[in-house]
């Protein structure tokens, strides 16, 4: 089953981490994704820029309406992600106990799956 981790970053962290200390933080993840990698189970990863360089979009009545980021209204960014191929929840939630990041932000673990109600299968 595919399942997302998806990592929730505090905003500011990487600003106040400095360069060599966010070299150290994207190898530490570049490591995890690695052996996630060689054990088979990592579908996609990526780190994302900052909501500083992000854009928001809703179409409401046929009308698009654009925000820049930063977004004041959050206290929390989606810094990055890793789809896993995993055999269960709880094998999911063990990878994410492992992963790095969680040291410094939340590790939310999502299984992928339709948008509607009753989609269990």
């Amino acid at each position: 089953m595919p399942y997302m981790l998806l990592i929730m970053e505090p905003h500011g962290q990487r600003a106040e981490r400095g360069l060599a200390g966010g070299q150290e933080a994207y190898a530490r993840m570049q490591r995890f994704g690695e052996g996630l990698q060689a054990r088979g189970l990592l579908r996609a990863s990526e780190s994302l820029a900052s909501t500083d360089q992000a854009v928001r979009l809703q179409v409401r009545e046929g009308q698009a309406r654009l925000v820049d980021g930063p977004f004041a209204e959050t206290k929390e960014m989606v810094g990055g992600f890793y789809l896993l191929d995993c055999a269960t929840r709880d094998e999911a939630v063990a990878i994410a106990r492992a992963c790095p990041a969680a040291e410094w932000a939340t590790v939310e673990v999502r299984e992928a799956a339709p948008c509607y109600h009753g989609a269990e299968a």
